[in-house]
């Protein structure tokens, strides 16, 4: 089968902002041949983020707090104006009572809540909420908690978080029933590894009531579009984040915690040496992002998937997975709800893993597995296309074009 008529024009079709943002990522201008279609797993990095990253092992690179000469003061002054960098970068309403401490990535930083804060947190007989159909980082963490408390004598009960079965959202209407007097605490995702959806993380917040304390897998959002903890709908507790997937270096990610509800957020035991590598390079991150604009970011991603969502579902053989209502160009969904740069479907007949070697043959770059997705085993692989701001719109209808002729 073939698609329905002619792919719809683009609009804008790469304008100049765009085209100078490509401009700046050596590894996607050095292969023009080449579409990276995965920066959901990690995304490229700008020529001001590695050259702030040379720069810094050429002029000034020491141990952070460890020394009082010029380059080991330098050093710490770096790290410590980056935590502040990320409280403006996220709009903290009080950077004087949040906390941001860095970690080698979303994975470790969620690990870290539920051992360092959590686990301190709850009582016996307490529940908490988790998300059993999102990335396995946002659910290992909590069950680990729960057995850290069994060993300390405290039964701490853990419950799913609904979910919508057609749509991939969280059933908020269920949500409101899971809710009980002990509940203390829900991990959330605010925009999905998969399904690229919004969360509606304020529906959350609505149905936990103002003291239940909120954890937020913020690793497709930051860096991706706006990220606004001062914004009433986005009353969350602790948002976590990788560096990598934020345009930043491997190894590098935060933890801003609100230090309102519960203990103040501190990491356990001794403190080693810092990433300053990576702090440098998540710094210029943030700057670029900041420079180019991530509301134009967020307006050109969203953009490019919808053109690849609304030309896929008029292809026969293939799945988009997520929520259905959003896969029409005329949905009358907000446009929140549409997908945020990320792409997951499945073809009928070709497995998944196979598809994804064809799409590299074509030059194309996916991911094709089961994307760490928890309660999905091997059977259910798909293939993710997901995408930032070096993207292009020749670059989803040559994929298109591929796609089609599989059909």
């Amino acid at each position: 089968m073939s698609t329905e008529g002619p792919l719809p024009p683009a609009e804008p079709e790469n304008p100049p902002w765009q085209q100078e943002a490509r401009e700046q990522f050596p590894i996607v201008t050095a292969h023009p041949e080449l579409a990276y279609l995965d920066s959901a797993a990690t995304s490229q990095k700008p020529r001001a983020v590695l050259e702030a990253v040379q720069t810094y092992l050429a002029t000034s690179n020491a141990n952070a707090g460890r020394g009082t000469y010029p380059w080991a003061n330098r050093t710490t002054d770096l790290v410590e104006s980056t935590r502040e960098r990320v409280k403006e970068f996220l709009h903290d309403p009080e950077p004087g009572r949040s906390g941001v401490h860095f970690t080698s990535g979303t994975t470790e930083g969620l690990r870290a809540v539920a051992r360092d804060w959590l686990v301190s947190h709850l009582t016996d007989g307490d529940e908490i909420l988790v998300p059993y159909g999102d990335h396995r980082a946002n659910l290992d963490p909590w069950v680990e908690a729960q057995r850290l408390l069994a060993e300390r004598g405290a039964q701490v009960r853990v419950r799913p978080l609904p979910y919508q079965t057609t749509s991939g959202d969280y059933d908020h209407q269920a949500l409101a029933g899971a809710v009980g007097p002990r509940t203390r605490f829900v991990a959330a995702t605010h925009v999905h590894h998969v399904y690229g959806g919004d969360m509606n993380v304020h529906r959350i917040r609505d149905a936990v009531g103002p003291d239940v304390a909120i954890c937020l897998d913020a690793a497709q959002s930051v860096g991706h579009l706006p990220v606004h903890v001062d914004d009433p709908s986005l009353d969350v507790d602790f948002v976590v984040f990788s560096g990598h997937k934020a345009l930043a270096l491997p190894g590098s990610g935060a933890i801003w915690a609100r230090n309102v509800r519960g203990p103040v957020f501190r990491p356990e035991g001794w403190q080693g040496t810092p990433n300053t590598t990576g702090i440098v390079s998540l710094r210029a991150a943030l700057d670029w992002l900041d420079t180019v604009g991530l509301e134009r970011v967020e307006q050109w991603t969203t953009m490019l998937s919808t053109r690849l969502t609304d030309q896929l579902v008029r292809l026969g053989p293939y799945e988009v997975l997520g929520c259905q209502a959003s896969l029409s160009a005329d949905s009358a969904l907000p446009a929140g709800q549409r997908r945020h740069g990320i792409v997951t479907f499945r073809h009928e007949d070709i497995p998944s893993d196979d598809l994804g070697f064809i799409l590299f043959s074509h030059g194309f770059m996916v991911r094709a597995d089961s994307l760490c997705q928890t309660g999905v085993d091997a059977r259910d692989a798909s293939v993710r296309v997901s995408l930032h701001v070096y993207n292009t719109v020749e670059e989803i209808d040559r994929l298109l074009s591929v796609l089609a002729s599989l059909t």
